[in-house]
């Protein structure tokens, strides 16, 4: 009889309900879900909202998470759980690795702020549980996918370099309108942090620090015209684990065309101002609206010549649109973002490593094909 796992969510946004929802409806590993927010009705909206959508199958607990400190309630969840899923703002992920180790959990988050992810890094590596770190869409399953197109490209062609190694993502709407052709799917402070942040990528073989939105380009993918520009935090550890080895990469996000033209007029309308965040943050939230209907697009591709000097290129992309799941439909950019989160949870609980575990350290063949990851992405044939 398989033992039941106490799984304790933290925050109950968008992204932690989908985590939660997909937890009951997909998951074979008997277990309990604890969800819990700063605002206690946050999280019991949520645990009812799952278990109505799941007919009541499902066994969710709300809890009070409070913003600092420690509550009995929240002690003694902790010390009864068995991993803890950070699906709160980047700046909490520290306080909650932090606790995950001291309670000896495993521990999963989504961040991709490179600061905390650095502080966790170091927190974690001596710990007696596993911390995946940077584990959604982006970063999380377009590095994996990556790093396993990567090795298998060298393992075909019977080389150990390429030439260029590309991650894309957008998180897009069905339409988009003049003049900033964007509809936001998810958190505006996101957004706008991911324009002003520096991105980590490759070139000319060495890892290096490049500004935001430098490299605006244009790509056709199944047959519709994208823009691309650098962001920040979309490649993880690949950086890294692929310097000496890639001679150009990077990971980019993917728009409409005549979205960063847009974006670039409001920094430079008030470029003197210190509140680049504040000020992108205003902007778009003045004159970009919510959108309910989203769709992902992810691109990844590897180039470079054969052991015989010809040149090749792989290619792989992917249309995900929202997902019924129970009685409730998911947006794209929610089970996109939560499946990885789940499969790398499921691989923790399975395997109970100790330490930190990136991108660039997980079997991609088994990860791209796990029991959460293929009803949302599909099967990924490397």
């Amino acid at each position: 009889m398989q033992t039941q796992h106490n799984i304790i969510i933290a925050g109950a946004g968008g992204i932690a309900e989908a985590a939660a929802l997909l937890l009951a409806a997909w998951s074979k590993m008997p277990h309990h879900i604890f969800i819990g927010d700063r605002i206690l009705p946050k999280a019991e909206k949520v645990a009812h909202w799952v278990e109505n959508s799941m007919l009541g199958i499902s066994s969710t607990t709300p809890f009070h998470l409070p913003g600092n400190g420690m509550t009995e309630t929240f002690k003694n969840i902790l010390q009864n759980g068995k991993i803890l899923l950070d699906c709160l703002p980047g700046d909490q992920a520290p306080r909650m690795a932090r606790l995950a180790k001291d309670f000896s959990l495993h521990y999963v988050n989504l961040t991709e702020y490179v600061d905390e992810t650095n502080e966790i890094m170091a927190l974690a590596k001596d710990a007696q549980t596993g911390f995946v770190l940077q584990t959604g869409l982006a970063p999380g399953y377009v590095g994996v996918l990556a790093h396993g197109m990567f090795q298998q490209f060298c393992q075909d062609y019977g080389v150990e370099k390429v030439d260029k190694l590309e991650m894309k993502v957008g998180a897009l709407t069905d339409h988009a309108v003049a003049p900033h052709y964007f509809g936001f799917t998810w958190s505006p402070v996101g957004v706008a942090t991911e324009y002003l942040k520096n991105t980590i990528a490759i070139r000319n073989f060495k890892k290096t620090i490049l500004p935001p939105l430098t490299e605006t380009g244009k790509i056709i993918i199944d047959g519709v015209v994208y823009e691309d520009d650098l962001t920040s935090g979309g490649a993880a550890d690949l950086p890294d684990a692929l310097e000496g080895k890639v001679k150009s990469l990077d990971y980019k996000t993917l728009r409409y065309p005549g979205h960063y033209a847009w974006v670039k007029h409001q920094l430079d309308f008030k470029k003197e101002e210190d509140d680049r965040l504040g000020i992108l943050q205003g902007a778009m939230n003045e004159a970009i609206p919510f959108i309910e209907d989203d769709r992902i697009i992810l691109y990844v591709a590897v180039e470079g010549k054969d052991a015989g000097g010809t040149l090749r290129r792989r290619e792989t992309s992917k249309t995900i649109l929202p997902k019924q799941v129970g009685r409730r439909t998911l947006r794209a950019i929610q089970t996109t973002t939560a499946v990885p989160m789940l499969q790398a949870a499921q691989m923790l609980l399975e395997t109970n490593p100790k330490g930190v575990i990136l991108q660039s350290q997980i079997d991609a063949k088994s990860f791209l094909n796990g029991d959460f990851i293929v009803p949302v992405y599909g099967a990924t044939d490397l």
